[in-house]
């Protein structure tokens, strides 16, 4: 079995390294194609084939890379060539690599016969398999980033993670972006999860990014995938091993200020079984701060102020996920898997405000301090079967999804202030918010041709919320509820999908087409005010996807896509928070889904060290959710979402990789787009014209003893808003890492925001009201991280970046 395993994994890496991969030429040659077949078969000295070996075809004169394929289980190949002269390189594992002499290639089919390989003295034992995952593979409608390898994500949580994947980030309040939009899905191996549910993303910060395989991003999404999400989906794969016997990995983080981690996943196969866990635990305390100035001026009334926080988020969080797949026969898989996860959280602040009139006199200062507490609980189960059949490609999918969340905050907030005639407030708040969710999908995939095939399903998602959400105050010793913020939210939401897709790769054109329905029966209702709003509606989503491959390693691709973005749980809800009494942020239950239009082109460019992907896009939308500042009569302000009417995004993008030699490497990407929204609101015109731009730059280096290092730069551009304008934000990443205990174990020391600069600087300003609000929710923080692999050897070395057989 390690015999075997050894040879995909050298057959896997030699098609990485030389070779992109084969296309369909279809066999003989026709009146439709003007490439000739050259054969052959590879043997040994003691003419037995060679099943699996490299054949790389070079054009001459100038030696340049044409295509590649490998021998079959019989040692022979086929390699589709044009008219003109080359030269094979054959080559395998512990033979001397072989070169032809020079191939004419003319009208005929051209047979070698055998290629006779050598064996190296070089033995199977002092082989080094130096292989690493591309950084990005680019497939027809995603792109996959292997974060494993980045050495910013070391020690670091889901949250973090994503904050270092190319056109996303993650802000100072743990909201994630693709492409400068916060109307993205999040999925976790590809299905919803209770990680992302009621409570946004702040699940994503419990979960280790140690348990994590890959991140997908899907900018423009096929008709397989939700029609949820204006710009697209991000989908992130949790490992999972299926070798035989036991293997895992574990990981403990320490680190400053207060961040402690253990994490572990464990892998146990047996004939027909394979059991799976991940586990972490963690406890951490995060600092942060934040300044507010504040003006309204009306000729009824003045408030000016200026207020100081010093805030601590933490707490003790676990999540643990196990399961097993049960291999029925050669064609049917169960796999059926649990996750809980808990976290207890402690989130104190302090805010100092200060008060002055109009001659910038001091009225008085006031102490407000909070004290809360939040506990959630998330259980989930889920049950997966998948068939295959003898038809290669050829497959059927069922999974179910049950999932219950429960969040609940209390809190206290005492407010004092230095003017003796004003009696301290003590007030308390309970917010209550329980979810469950029933999941089902079925999919299935029927091949047509080699590389054709149709592809259809059906999903279904019910998703229940309660909210009980209560302010009182206490007067006299007697706890008095304020009405205004005391009520029962209950949401429904169910969807019905189904979809269906037709795919090909016809010599080096690629296309897919889909077409996907849903139904949506949503209803809000508030209980203790008797407001119910329910609403129903049918849309079809299509989707296309082009890709085109030139000479010279070349590929283009096109896609379309519809897609909606409901509003979320929380920007429906009537209020969620009253932790700052001044600034208040409240939802809307009367918003509505918006609609976009999506289109994207792309170019790749594969080159011997590195690549260039590049993207164009533009997107339609209409009902756009965006929040604007309202003011009260009293000086105090509320964040409402709203629909506006129309908004139109255009974009460009590139994704720069460059090995400067074999230990060095650097990656780039920069975002830059540019978004017009048209829309009023009470008769106020929030119409806004916004440019801006993002980038992260990363280089890893190896250095002598087994050390590697790397550092990164991200930068968020300044950007207009509806109201006013957000300054640029931006920080700077570092760490070193060093192999241990004969590779089966690697010690790292990364800093996370260098320069501390990671901070939301934002203004904003009307005919009676100006405010700044600087705000950072997380302070500089560096960590110790020890990972041990247990029966897994660390892949090292290989070529980095995009390339690497993406297609």
């Amino acid at each position: 079995m390690k015999q075997i395993l050894l040879i995909l994994n050298i057959f896997l890496l030699q098609i990485s390294l030389n070779a992109q991969p084969p296309k369909n030429y279809g066999g003989k040659p026709n009146a439709t194609s003007d490439k000739i077949q050259v054969k052959g078969l590879v043997v040994n000295e003691q003419n037995v084939p060679i099943p699996f070996a490299s054949v790389a075809a070079y054009a001459l004169p100038d030696s340049t890379l044409a295509t590649g394929v490998a021998t079959g289980e019989n040692g022979t190949f086929s390699i589709a060539l044009k008219k003109g002269d080359y030269f094979l390189k054959v080559s395998f594992l512990s033979y001397k690599a072989k070169k032809t002499e020079t191939i004419k290639v003319a009208n005929e089919v051209i047979n070698l016969g055998n290629i006779v390989l050598t064996q190296d003295n070089v033995t199977l034992e002092e082989i080094e398999v130096r292989d690493e995952k591309s950084s990005i593979q680019l497939d027809l409608d995603k792109r996959v980033f292997n974060v494993g390898k980045d050495m910013a994500n070391l020690g670091t949580n889901v949250s973090e993670l994503l904050d270092n994947v190319p056109s996303v980030n993650v802000d100072i309040d743990g909201n994630v972006s693709l492409r400068g939009s916060g109307n993205v899905r999040i999925l976790i191996d590809g299905k919803p999860s209770g990680l992302v549910g009621i409570g946004g993303t702040d699940g994503l910060k419990q979960l280790q990014s140690s348990l994590v395989d890959k991140v997908e991003v899907i900018t423009n999404p096929s008709a397989r995938y939700d029609a949820e999400g204006e710009v697209g989906i991000i989908n992130i794969v949790m490992k999972k091993e299926k070798r035989k016997g036991v293997n895992g990995s574990f990981e403990a983080v320490m680190g400053f200020p207060h961040n402690y981690r253990l994490s572990g996943n464990v892998n146990f196969r047996r004939k027909k079984v394979n059991f799976f866990t991940n586990y972490g635990i963690n406890f951490r305390e995060s600092p942060g701060q934040g300044s507010t100035y504040q003006e309204y001026i009306s000729d009824e009334f003045t408030n000016i102020y200026q207020s100081e926080r010093q805030h601590v988020r933490g707490g003790l969080g676990n999540s643990i996920q196990f399961g097993a797949d049960y291999f029925l026969n050669k064609y049917n898989t169960l796999t059926v898997s649990g996750l809980y996860s808990y976290n207890k959280g402690n989130n104190d602040a302090t805010l100092l405000y200060e008060d002055f009139d109009n001659n910038n006199n001091l009225l008085q200062t006031v102490d407000r301090v909070n004290d809360e507490v939040e506990i959630k609980h998330n259980v989930e189960t889920a049950v997966s079967y998948v068939k295959t059949f003898e038809q290669k490609g050829r497959k059927w999918t069922v999974d179910a999804k049950w999932m219950l969340n429960d969040d609940t905050e209390t809190a206290n907030y005492i407010e004092e202030s230095s003017d003796a005639s004003v009696l301290p407030l003590i007030q308390r708040s309970d917010n209550t918010e329980d979810e469950i969710v029933y999941f089902f999908q079925s999919d299935y995939v029927h091949p047509f041709s080699k590389k054709g095939k149709f592809e259809t399903g059906v999903r279904l998602n019910l998703r229940y919320l309660n909210n009980k959400y209560k302010v009182e105050e206490e007067i006299d010793d007697v706890w008095t509820v304020y009405d205004e913020f005391n009520n029962h939210f209950v949401y429904s939401e169910n969807i019905y999908a189904a979809y269906a897709m037709l795919g090909n790769h016809i010599n080096a054109f690629s296309y897919q087409f889909g077409l996907r329905a849903e139904y949506s029966d949503i209803s809000t209702e508030l209980l203790e005010t008797n407001e119910k709003n329910p609403r129903d509606y049918l849309n079809w989503f299509p989707s296309v996807n082009f890709s085109y491959e030139l000479p010279k390693q070349h590929t283009l691709q096109w896609s379309y896509s519809r897609r909606l973005n409901r509003p979320r749980f929380w920007s429906l809800l009537p209020f969620f928070t009253f932790s700052d009494n001044r600034n208040l942020f409240t939802g809307n239950p009367d918003l509505n889904p918006e609609y976009t239009n999506s289109f994207e082109m792309g170019h790749l460019k594969n080159f011997e060290q590195g690549n260039i992907l590049s993207n164009i896009y533009y997107r339609h939308s209409t009902g756009v959710i965006e929040r604007v500042v309202l003011i009260n009569e009293d000086g105090t302000t509320q964040m409402l979402p709203i629909n506006f009417a129309t908004q139109h995004s255009y974009g460009i993008e590139f994704n720069f990789s460059y090995n400067i030699t074999k230990k060095w490497r650097v990656n780039a990407n920069w975002n830059g787009y540019r978004d017009i929204l048209e829309g009023t609101y009470e008769g106020v015109d929030y119409s806004n014209d916004a440019y801006t731009w993002t980038s992260r730059i990363s280089t890893k280096i190896g250095l002598p003893k087994d050390v590697d290092f790397q550092t990164s730069l991200n930068y968020r551009g300044p950007q207009n808003t509806t109201q006013g304008r957000s300054l640029a934000v931006y920080g700077w990443d570092g760490g070193l890492a060093k192999d241990v205990l004969n590779g089966n174990g690697t010690i790292s020391f990364s800093a996370r925001d260098i320069l501390n600069s990671r901070k939301r600087r934002h203004f904003v300003e009307t005919a009676d009201y100006y405010s700044e609000l600087e705000f950072q929710w997380r302070a500089r923080q560096f960590l110790l991280t020890f990972n041990y692999r247990l029966n897994q050897k660390k892949k090292r070395g290989g070529r980095g970046g995009y390339g690497g057989g993406a297609y």
